[in-house]
C-alpha cells in the first residue's frame, strides 16, 4: 500500500478524552494523526503530556497497544489528563468545550526527546497546543531544531485559543499547511486578504508564508491540494456520516503518508479522501480500519 515506510514521524500536541454525553473516547488531533499514521506501519513518536490519573494510564496503554512510541508522553503530577466535551449537531458536525488547564498545556522535553526530533523526517503540529506558553515555547524550540524534517501544520481553530499573529508564526514554520475552507478564509481575512475564491486564498497564504504545499478540505465537497506548484482536486466520497470527529485528521495523516511515500498527488488525494470518508462513517476519532477495507472501498467507488 506504501512504497516507502522508512519515514520517521513525530506528532506534537494534545492527547485527551473526547466526551460524548456518557461516553468517553481517546482523541486530540495530534494523537489522531499519530495513530492513523502508525496504523500503516510507519514509526511514530507522540510528544505530549497526561496526568498521573486513570485517564492518563488508559491513554498510555492505548498508545502502546497501537504501536506508538509513547516514552515522550510526560506524566504530570500537577495537571490532569485533558478532557473535551463534544457536542454533535444533526449532521454529525462537532463543537468542542476544551478543559483548561490540562496536562498537555505543559509539555516539556529533555535531551533524549530533542535527539529524537533531530532524526525525524516528518513533524505534525497544530495550533491548539500553543494556547499555553509552556507548550508553545517547547513547540517552537522543536520546530527550530531540525531544518530537514517536513513540517506539517494542521490548523485547528478553537475559540478563544488562537490569534492571527500566532497562526502566522506557525504557518511560517511549515512546509505543508492543512485548513478546512472556513479556516483559510478566516485566516486570510485576518491577514487583510479579502476574497471568497479558495484558489486565490491558497495562493495568497502560500506566497505570504513561503509555504509550498497547502491542502484545504471542503467537507462533503472534497478537497483541494497545492503540491509542486500544481492544484489537484478531489470531489470526495459520499458516505452515511456517523460523526465527523477525527475524519480530517485521518485524511491528513493518510495524505502525508502517501505523498511522502509514493510521490503521486492524485493517488494520495484519492486515498486520503477514502480514509476520511470511512472514518466519518464510524463513531469516534480512531476507528480501526484495515488496509483491505480501504482497498475494497476504493474499488467499489472507482471513478
Amino acid at each position: 500500500m506504501f512504497i516507502n515506510k522508512k519515514i520517521n514521524v513525530i506528532s506534537f500536541g494534545e492527547v485527551l478524552f473526547d466526551v460524548f454525553g456518557e461516553e468517553k473516547k481517546i482523541g486530540g488531533a495530534p494523537l489522531n494523526l499519530a495513530l492513523r499514521t502508525a496504523s500503516y506501519g510507519f514509526p511514530v513518536t507522540m510528544i505530549s503530556a497526561v496526568g498521573n490519573d486513570e485517564d492518563g494510564k488508559v491513554i498510555l496503554n492505548y498508545t502502546q497497544k497501537n504501536a506508538l512510541e509513547n516514552t515522550a508522553i510526560i506524566v504530570s503530577s500537577e495537571y490532569e489528563t485533558g478532557i473535551v466535551q463534544v457536542s454533535l449537531n444533526e449532521r454529525g458536525s462537532a463543537t468542542y468545550e476544551i478543559k483548561f488547564p490540562s496536562a498537555w498545556d505543559f509539555i516539556t522535553v529533555d535531551e533524549k526527546i530533542m535527539d529524537t526530533v533531530k532524526k525525524a523526517d516528518v513533524f505534525f503540529y497544530g495550533s491548539l497546543a500553543c494556547r499555553n506558553d509552556v507548550s508553545q515555547k517547547t513547540l517552537f524550540s522543536l520546530l527550530d531544531s531540525n531544518d530537514k524534517m517536513f513540517k506539517v501544520f494542521d490548523v485547528n481553530l478553537r475559540k478563544p485559543f488562537y490569534n492571527i499573529q500566532l497562526i502566522e508564526k506557525l504557518m511560517s514554520r511549515a512546509d505543508f499547511i492543512k485548513f478546512n475552507d472556513e479556516e483559510i478564509l478566516e485566516i486570510a481575512a485576518g491577514m487583510k486578504f479579502e476574497s471568497e475564491d479558495l484558489e486565490s486564498n491558497i495562493k495568497f497564504i502560500s506566497e505570504k508564508t513561503s509555504t509550498p504545499a497547502i491542502c484545504v478540505t471542503l467537507g462533503k465537497h472534497g478537497s483541494i491540494l497545492l503540491w509542486n506548484n500544481q492544484l489537484y482536486r478531489h470531489e470526495g466520497y459520499p458516505v452515511k456520516v456517523a460523526d465527523t470527529v477525527g475524519a480530517g485528521d485521518s485524511f491528513l495523516a493518510s495524505l502525508i503518508a502517501k505523498l511522502l511515500s509514493d510521490q503521486n498527488p492524485d493517488e494520495a488525494l484519492n486515498f486520503a479522501s477514502a480514509v476520511g470518508a470511512l472514518v466519518a462513517s464510524y463513531s469516534g476519532a480512531n476507528p480501526k480500519i484495515e488496509n483491505s477495507e480501504i482497498e475494497i472501498f476504493l474499488k467499489q467507488n472507482a471513478y
